[in-house]
């Protein structure tokens, strides 16, 4: 059957128990292993990279089915899980909640010195993931998780999640590299969370025409444009459309503005690369592309289980501790049978899955 439905990510205030979190270290610890056995690695990133299989992910982990909170959880759990073992998995792990994903790159590179392979394209990889959502894509969510998953040769998958404080709503950005033609058109392998309605979507399909007057736009002398902004800034706009003293910093703005007009960004990905250059920045020049040059830019928002051991708050049941520990130790045997030549419980589970899948 299709994977298609929504699903709803209210915040959730406080923490998972230690009791819990430290089975979830264990038990995401042996799902990933008993992929890598079965997959190899780039099929565990292909599934992370799934909103539904995600989420699916956290369910059998014990946390909640709707929870902001899954997402932070289940990736801190996987990169516990995994520390120690990137050589066995070839799976590694960088970012995090907070001040933990500013340091993503730090981290890639701290890792690449130990295993020696290039940080330069997972880097880039990270930043314009984090940058897209934060500025090319407005759609009243602001980015506090960012947890990029990768191997040593380059392949990458993203799992990263906003908040919007006034609807206590949650949204996840879910991003795989082989799929990635153009970090700046269609790049998400999915978003998942509550509609907000409109959203500046500068990485829709439609917003090509407003991404190249954008850059271009960039490469002119700034006071031109700053002109054109003033007086604009006076007009009744829809929601979301206009720019007024209190939501935009015109000195600011021209400080973004020079910055890029030096580096003449050649388009619009170049351009969203550029440091400095923000929500704000964006949103005034597609702002411009619109209204002065008449190339609109999208305003479609682009977003779109089961337990095994039950909920962390109680839902639909209490963890069952018993039940949670033999299925950690029930994969640990499988996979450690498998690497000796042993693949009698490996077969057994894949029999299990089929049988599954053609119940259903």
């Amino acid at each position: 059957m299709p994977r298609t439905g929504i699903a709803h990510l209210p915040l959730h205030w406080g923490a998972a128990p230690p009791w819990l979190f430290q089975r979830m270290v264990r038990l995401s610890r042996w799902v990933v292993l008993a992929l890598v056995e079965e997959m190899g690695p780039r099929e565990v990133l292909r599934r992370l990279s799934d909103p539904f299989w995600f989420q699916a992910l956290g369910c059998f982990l014990g946390f909640d089915w709707h929870s902001s909170g899954l997402t932070t959880v289940v990736c801190a759990a996987i990169k516990e899980g995994l520390r120690g073992l990137e050589r066995d998995t070839g799976i590694l792990v960088a970012g995090g909640k907070g001040r933990t994903s500013r340091k993503t790159p730090q981290e890639v590179e701290a890792l690449a010195d130990s295993l020696s392979f290039s940080p330069g394209p997972l880097v880039y990889a990270s930043r314009m993931t984090a940058k897209v959502d934060s500025a090319a894509l407005q759609d009243g969510y602001h980015l506090y998780h960012h947890t990029l998953f990768f191997t040593t040769d380059g392949a990458w998958a993203v799992v990263q999640q906003g908040m919007n404080p006034q609807t206590r709503y949650a949204r996840r950005y879910h991003w795989l590299g082989e799929e990635v033609k153009s970090f700046v058109c269609e790049p998400h392998a999915g978003i998942i969370s509550e509609g907000v309605g409109e959203a500046l979507n500068m990485v829709a399909r439609e917003s090509e025409a407003a991404r190249q007057v954008s850059a271009a736009l960039a490469r002119e002398e700034p006071e031109r444009l700053l002109r054109d902004l003033r007086r604009i800034a006076i007009l009744e706009m829809p929601h979301r459309h206009h720019l007024t003293d209190a939501d935009t910093d015109m000195r600011r703005l021209e400080r973004s503005l020079r910055q890029a007009y030096e580096a003449q960004p050649c388009d619009f990905q170049e351009l969203l690369g550029i440091v400095g250059v923000g929500p704000a920045t964006i949103r005034a020049l597609a702002l411009a592309s619109e209204l002065i040059y008449g190339a609109p830019a999208s305003r479609r928002d682009p977003a779109r289980y089961s337990y095994a051991h039950g909920g962390k708050d109680g839902h639909p049941y209490p963890i069952d501790r018993e039940t949670y520990d033999r299925t950690v130790q029930a994969l640990k045997r499988a996979v450690m049978r498998a690497r000796l030549g042993r693949r009698e419980s490996m077969e057994a589970l894949r029999r299990l899955s089929l049988f599954l899948t053609q119940e259903c």
